[in-house]
């Protein structure tokens, strides 16, 4: 297949169908924008599980994604979308970046989830915008931001219920959106990579910031995270 393009945790190939991408999870693991590099055992074949199964989930509720088929343990194929230049992340609680730029202290809780757009260029470190920055850039159509933020609070929604029940609380995490036939839809990913997973009660960390933060124990989180998400036994979609 003809590789379409590369990035720090996914390669995406052409397939026959030009609708469908076929997208490889990589185990190579980033940080940082790419100033710090590892990888993480077993991490494509984990993640690719992990979003198979939360892009199930969400179209069961109404979702629209990308999401078609898990052809291999470490594929997704998926709709082919032309992405917006945009990350939206949803705060539950301050941490990372959010808790650096402010100077609030990790953990605390927010009244309402706090909603974000970042520019996605790693060369530029991925800046904070507002709408004004979109509207002046050119970076989505009218309207789009606020059906942007509309989506991914429903979204926010409806994974803290999915988590919950898995005894993990979605702290934070980022989504990304593309188009397809004049149609915003839900791409990318939704794994350990993208999201801050917390332990209900111990707020032991379940995420990349294992990695980010050398706590140790980072293959032993993204399994465990695994174990809860994805329904053991369960047959693959060809």
């Amino acid at each position: 297949m003809e590789r379409m393009y590369e990035g720090k945790a996914k390669i995406v190939y052409r397939t026959e169908d030009p609708e469908r991408v076929l997208m490889r999870f990589k185990d190579d693991a980033t940080a940082f924008n790419g100033q710090k590099k590892g990888a993480i055992a077993d991490k494509g074949r984990v993640n690719a599980g992990i979003s198979a199964a939360v892009f199930r989930y969400l179209e069961g509720e109404g979702i629209v994604t990308h999401y078609l088929a898990q052809p291999a343990p470490d594929e997704l194929t998926v709709r082919h979308l032309t992405m917006l230049p945009l990350e939206v992340v949803v705060r539950n609680r301050a941490a990372g970046s959010f808790s650096r730029r402010l100077g609030i202290e990790e953990g605390r809780a927010f009244s309402a989830p706090v909603v974000e757009f970042y520019l996605k260029d790693d060369a530029l470190g991925d800046p904070l915008l507002n709408r004004h920055h979109i509207r002046a850039l050119g970076l989505a159509e009218e309207g789009e931001a606020d059906r942007l933020e509309e989506q991914a609070l429903r979204i926010n929604e409806l994974l803290r219920r999915y988590f919950a029940a898995r005894d993990l609380e979605l702290v934070d995490f980022k989504l990304e959106f593309g188009r397809a036939a004049g149609e915003l839809i839900l791409g990318d990913e939704i794994t350990p990579d993208t999201c801050r997973l917390w332990q209900v009660g111990s707020g032991e960390r379940m995420d990349k910031d294992r990695f980010r933060r050398d706590l140790g124990g980072v293959e032993e989180a993204y399994q465990e995270v695994f174990r809860r998400v994805v329904p053991q036994g369960e047959k693959r979609e060809d």
